[in-house]
């Protein structure tokens, strides 16, 4: 795919439709067997096995063997990124006043993107993160830690300083596609997500993105950070 049209090349891997819904299928980060891809796209596991080959030789998927099995997942969180970006393109932009779909779809109002929390929640949460301090806009790509961030992940018994020692992007703004503004990604962002499920806040959902916030979940984000769920 290394040539000057690489764009090009990969627009069409992702632009087929059975093979842009393995993607998405993949993109909560939980690996999949080719069966599964193939009932997310509803196609024979013939046509199954060819697109997961295109789009492991385009260097969109990664494949694990395991056993018996081969397991593929997104080969890594910019494609995340990447998928992310092009569904909020793909968006109408809504008039004003009208209510988003988060209203009437559970994976419009919570979802996981590649392990960080996506959708409505998502983008509100980061705006009162911002907004009271605990995260702040670094660049164009990023969000780094503000003035009460620290303090605040350790009461949430999140680490940063072990968190900055990964090799992955420590605190990514990525545009949630069904808000068209950004939420928190990185590896900060996924910890916040692990925590939340820890706690017993969100639940994940089976065989679907979308989370489940629980009624502790409602009570916590209303009274820490003014969400409202409806």
């Amino acid at each position: 795919m290394i040539n000057a049209y690489a764009i090009a090349a990969a627009g069409e891997l992702i632009g087929e439709r059975g093979r842009a819904a393995m993607l998405l299928a993949l993109m909560d980060g939980r690996p999949k067997t080719a069966g599964e891809l193939a009932f997310a796209a509803n196609v024979s596991a013939q046509s199954a096995s060819a697109h997961l080959s295109k789009l492991v030789g385009g260097g969109l998927l990664s494949v694990q063997n395991e056993g018996r099995h081969r397991y593929y997942r997104l080969a890594g969180s910019k494609i995340a990124h990447a998928l992310e970006a092009l569904g909020s393109i793909a968006m109408k932009e809504r008039p004003a006043g009208l209510p988003g779909p988060g209203a009437r779809n559970d994976l419009y109002l919570a979802r996981t993107c590649y392990y960080h929390l996506a959708g409505r929640i998502a983008v509100e949460l980061t705006d009162r993160l911002e907004h009271s301090g605990v995260i702040r806009v670094q660049d164009q790509r990023n969000f780094e830690l503000g003035p009460r961030g620290k303090r605040w992940f350790e009461a949430m018994d999140i680490d940063v300083e072990r968190l900055r020692r990964s090799r992955r992007c420590f605190a990514r703004q990525c545009i949630d596609w069904t808000e068209r503004r950004p939420h928190l990604a990185g590896i900060l962002g996924a910890a916040l997500c692990s925590r939340f499920i820890a706690l017993g806040w969100i639940a994940p959902r089976s065989n679907t993105r979308a989370v489940r916030i629980t009624h502790q979940g409602s009570r916590e984000l209303h009274t820490r950070f003014g969400l409202k769920l409806n």
